[in-house]
């Protein structure tokens, strides 16, 4: 079984590669910079150095896969949602010119609104277009990543985190690692085929408040929550060296599910992973501050 997978060294894809690799496969990993995975991991793969925006390249990559994991990669320009588009064709034209069989997409709670989250919209076109094709493939609707807290650390050394979604409106938190393990089972597994959309939504829905008890516990530091309006957050992404235009994107996923979103897929033992807030933040954040 050739398995492909993309954004290797990522939160989530590094958890897919090396548990591809105890599972006895070598997979074909594409990299921008195959130089960034660890040496050891390496050694268990083959690598191929890739634009993911670059269809061409992601079609020659990708020929003779018969699985793929597909993460639209990370974007830091004026115009993020150009950027999924050009990520988007590409994996278009690979699961269409290769004919790979079974494809798992990550995507996101609230890519089910199509329109109106931000940088969400550019996973939601993302899915439309693997649907459009009739592909075999599985949407994760994933919740807010555990590992997106690390892009707060300032904040949480100095004690206040700021957010603009309601305090008291909760939503489901995961551990990237529990992604990956959802991903591989289904990359894994060749009995299923048509369109699956699996939600994966951590152990619980958190509000930030309870999120900010739960990781002031377990990193041993004060820590508490302020709502802030939307142009002061504008304020801190631009300070923090975002463009216009990304600044918009990452507001607006947040924007786009507050005023009483609910994730379209609810929360079951199918969509419940293991990992906790507290034993990740533990062994991961802690380490880091």
């Amino acid at each position: 079984m050739r398995i492909a997978v993309t954004t290797p060294t990522g939160n989530v894809g590094r958890h897919v590669v090396a548990m591809l690799v105890r599972a006895g496969l070598r997979p074909l990993v594409l990299a921008r910079d195959p130089g960034r995975l660890d040496p050891e991991v390496r050694r268990e793969v083959d690598a191929v150095a890739v634009d993911q925006r670059d269809a061409e390249a992601v079609v020659a990559a990708t020929a003779g896969a018969d699985a793929l994991f597909w993460v639209d990669p990370p974007t830091t320009g004026e115009d993020p949602l150009g950027d999924y588009a050009l990520a988007t064709a590409s994996v278009v034209s690979a699961v269409r010119k290769n004919g790979i069989e079974r494809t798992v997409f990550q995507s996101s709670v609230g890519a089910e609104l199509r329109h109106g989250a931000g940088e969400i919209d550019g996973l939601a076109g993302t899915e439309t277009a693997l649907d459009a094709l009739g592909a075999t493939v599985t949407h994760l609707r994933c919740g807010f990543f555990f590992s997106n807290l690390e892009s707060y650390r300032d904040a949480i050394r100095a004690g206040t985190i700021p957010v603009i979604l309601p305090l008291d409106q909760p939503m489901p938190w995961v551990a990237p690692r529990d992604i990956a393990e959802v991903a591989v089972t289904r990359l894994l597994t060749t009995h299923w085929s048509g369109r699956h959309v699996q939600a994966v939504h951590g152990p619980a829905d958190l509000t930030w408040p309870q999120a900010a008890r739960i990781v002031s516990a377990a990193v041993g530091r004060p820590l508490r929550v302020e709502r802030v309006g939307d142009d002061a957050m504008r304020d801190l992404l631009r300070a923090s060296g975002m463009t216009d235009g990304l600044v918009e994107a990452v507001i607006g996923m947040s924007t786009g599910l507050r005023d009483g979103f609910v994730p379209q897929q609810p929360r079951t033992a199918r969509s419940t992973t293991a990992t906790t807030l507290a034993s990740w933040a533990y062994d991961v954040l802690r380490p880091r501050l």
